[in-house]
């Protein structure tokens, strides 16, 4: 056992360069010192010893304090799932939030899915959920089993109110959820009611777009009146093609019909002035949809707005043999919106 005294031993003529005992040293002086006992000398080779576990020792106990605290965290605030039913226009969607751990209150992202929604980048949303964000994620009336009739429309209306779902107290508070750091992220149609949500709802603090369809966007402006049937029927077969399955409600038809009527007040290009404030993440793939989101994204640049991220991953639709580059992608743009504000 060591002595206080022999603890007390001023060592600062042997410590390295960084400060640190050097055992070395210790070991050089003790043989330097011929008149040193043996008992002495075990007792320098026993400090020597000791030395690297003095010198490690406080951060590991550090460290697995650390870890201890965390783990509290967890057990108090742990990460969860809840499920709601979201009331919009008298209907009830499907809904749950993928709740970060934590005591909060975590920012929040709404994440929106496209069309019909087979792709549900729930991957995403369980990342996210680990970066410390709630995921909210829901089926738009008539989508997926959520009562109702399905129209471009209806999942506008349904975008803005699953945001006013979120503010409620009761649910903030449910949540460990901050009201005033949403962020609304969609793939495909799902890009489009991010661009209608955020344009119409000045506290949407940032908006993300993966491979955004632009649906107003790509339809002539003026179109002539001679040239709408065969749009129409082109627009008809496409929405088929993707699938009517899982919508309920409406027919190929009745959403080629919405889509020429509203074409001009839903391209992305009329939304510039009203989104030219906020911070966007615009991913783009091979998938065709680029030259409208690059234009977009252009737009916003060249309208003021100096937070626009733009990538380009080589791949398919669903980001099919990119998910992780895509995730990375996300999180890191989320991490630049720690500070952001809603717009005034």
């Amino acid at each position: 056992m060591l002595t206080n005294n022999f603890l007390s031993w001023n060592m600062s003529q042997y410590r390295d360069h960084y400060g640190r005992l050097s055992s070395c040293r210790l070991v050089e002086a003790v043989s330097r010192t011929a008149k040193c006992s043996k008992a002495k000398l075990r007792r320098w080779l026993a400090l020597a010893t000791l030395c690297p576990v003095c010198i490690f020792w406080p951060l590991d106990a550090q460290q697995a304090a650390s870890a201890r605290t965390d783990k509290a965290i967890e057990r108090a605030d742990p990460a969860s799932m809840q499920t709601f039913q979201i009331p919009s226009h008298g209907a009830l969607l499907n809904a749950f939030v993928y709740v970060a751990a934590g005591a909060g209150p975590h920012p929040a992202v709404i994440l929106l899915h496209g069309f019909p929604g087979n792709e549900r980048n729930l991957d995403l949303a369980q990342d996210i959920r680990r970066a410390g964000w709630d995921v909210l994620y829901f089926n738009y009336r008539g989508s997926w089993g959520s009562p109702g009739d399905f129209s471009f429309s209806n999942a506008i209306e349904d975008t803005a109110a699953a945001a006013a779902y979120l503010r409620q107290p009761t649910v903030t508070k449910l949540l460990r959820l901050d009201p005033l750091r949403i962020v609304l992220i969609g793939h495909s149609m799902g890009g489009f009611m991010a661009v209608q949500g955020a344009a119409a709802d000045p506290a949407i603090v940032a908006f993300g777009l993966i491979s955004a369809a632009d649906l107003g966007g790509r339809i002539p402006q003026p179109l002539p009146k001679e040239r709408e049937q065969a749009l129409m029927q082109r627009l008809s077969a496409g929405y088929a093609h993707e699938g009517m399955a899982p919508l309920a409600g409406c027919t190929p038809a009745s959403l080629a019909r919405e889509t020429l009527a509203n074409a001009a007040q839903w391209s992305f290009l009329a939304k510039v002035d009203a989104l030219k404030n906020r911070p966007a993440l615009v991913v783009t793939s091979d998938d065709g949809l680029a030259p409208g989101n690059d234009a977009f994204a252009a737009a916003l640049r060249a309208a003021g707005d100096n937070r626009v991220t733009t990538l380009h991953l080589s791949t398919d639709h669903s980001y099919s043999d990119q998910r992780t580059a895509l995730s990375t992608a996300v999180l890191q743009w989320l991490a630049t919106l720690v500070s952001v504000q809603p717009t005034p």
